[in-house]
């Protein structure tokens, strides 16, 4: 999830900001679902063929329908909200089951392979348009009550409220974040390899010689509001004093990961998932206190030693700063200078850059940085195979795009093995 260079600069930026639109036709009327509302930029994707097709070749077309049945029989507003997490916590479960093979019926044999992350994103979506255009018949939801059960759909759906580390003295606990599909205008079918890990490896053991280390995970949403609002504090916050290593990981450059050394404090403008755009310095609470720069603390040298797949892994330590006394940007192949700028980190400048820096800042204010070990990993971009390139007449998989993302997801999985049990 880079701005200035890997994914965006290998596609393109004015590509990316000019790609393919379409217009989205009006959502279907439902019990629950009476038009209150316009839809969000990213609901209204989800009338698109693409994502109908995930869905309905996922088994996850039931998923919005069922929800606005529920809310439909919902007498007070703490039965919504309770309906509201039940129901968001069902589709991250299902998710995960569907992605680790445990899905029953359709879900395992209906052509879109387990491993595939955007049946969970594109649910969501509708679960999130049957509940701002909800309204109650039975009792009154003030804009703030709306607004709370919003953000219980989001955290429960994410995963983000059922994180459970085991209690072992002799398991090691780690923690994982992934990202939503992101650039949908561009091709709408996009999937994103760091969802996909987070669904693959939440839940699951990873065996090392150092012993097992369990893994739980998350995923983020792909808008800047969120990320101000503090939705990754809020997330991470309870869990981070509690594990043994964490890491946010992202889609990066074609064809390599990185182990991102350096983080910065820039929002670099690109647009997010709603299509809005914000540069400036990351906002955080406490500004006056905000460093610049933040710095992994994964044991780098050795996940990049180790053989982990079949992708080459990278110790990046280039950024982008304007350096003390400056005024222009200077990309610096060795890391920052003592009082610089920040304009990018290792990670660009985009909201994989922003957790990456949300997160260890968190880790360091938590007073954590000598005994957590913690950063980013960009994946490799995740292509679909030749021939199916093209987003307006291909396909929604094919087996090079399957194997590619398979084998991302267990490098990743290598390489927490090798953080673990080097830390």
């Amino acid at each position: 999830m880079l701005s200035r260079f890997g994914t965006f600069g290998a596609l393109g930026v004015a590509a990316l900001l000019t790609g393919l639109t379409a217009t989205p036709t009006p959502a279907s009327a439902t019990p629950a679902s009476a038009g209150r509302t316009a839809p969000t930029t990213e609901e209204a994707r989800l009338d698109r063929a693409a994502p109908q097709e995930i869905l309905r070749r996922s088994g996850f077309d039931s998923v919005a329908p069922e929800f606005a049945a529920a809310l439909g029989r919902a007498h007070s507003y703490d039965q919504a909200r309770r309906t509201v997490v039940r129901e968001g916590q069902s589709l991250w479960r299902r998710a995960v089951d569907r992605a680790q093979g445990k899905g029953k019926g359709k879900e395992r044999t209906a052509g879109l392979s387990k491993d595939d992350d955007r049946p969970l994103y594109w649910a969501r979506l509708g679960m999130t348009r049957e509940l701002r255009q909800w309204e109650p018949t039975r009792f009154r939801l003030s804009e703030g009550q709306r607004a709370e059960l919003e953000d219980r759909l989001e955290r429960s759906s994410r995963g983000q409220d059922t994180v459970r580390h085991s209690t072992g003295k002799h398991t090691k606990r780690v923690l994982v974040t992934g990202f939503d599909p992101f650039t949908l205008d561009r091709d709408v079918r996009i999937s994103n390899p760091s969802g996909a890990a987070a669904l693959a490896l939440d839940g699951t053991t990873i065996r090392t010689p150092d012993g097992p280390a369990r893994v739980e995970a998350v995923v983020f949403p792909v808008r800047w509001e969120d990320f101000a609002d503090g939705a990754v504090e809020r997330a991470l916050r309870p869990y981070l004093p509690r594990v043994d290593l964490f890491t946010t990981i992202s889609q990066g450059r074609v064809g390599r990961f990185d182990i991102e050394r350096t983080n910065g404090a820039w929002r670099g403008g690109f647009a997010d998932n709603e299509n809005l755009s914000r540069t400036g310095t990351v906002p955080v609470r406490d500004p006056a206190t905000q460093p610049q720069w933040t710095s992994t603390t994964l044991p780098y040298k050795e996940i990049v030693a180790a053989k982990t797949g079949r992708f080459p892994v990278y110790d990046n330590t280039s950024v982008t700063e304007i350096p003390a006394g400056g005024t222009e940007p200077v990309v610096r192949p060795d890391g920052p200078t003592a009082g610089s700028t920040a304009r990018a980190g290792g990670g660009g400048d985009y909201l994989s850059n922003e957790i990456a820096y949300r997160a260890t800042l968190l880790r360091d204010r938590l007073g954590l940085r000598d005994s957590l070990p913690g950063g980013h990993v960009h994946t490799p971009v995740l292509q679909f195979g030749a021939g199916n390139t093209d987003p307006a007449t291909g396909a929604v998989t094919d087996p090079e795009f399957v194997r590619n993302r398979l084998d991302i997801i267990a490098q990743v999985r290598g390489i927490l093995g090798v953080a673990v049990s080097s830390s």
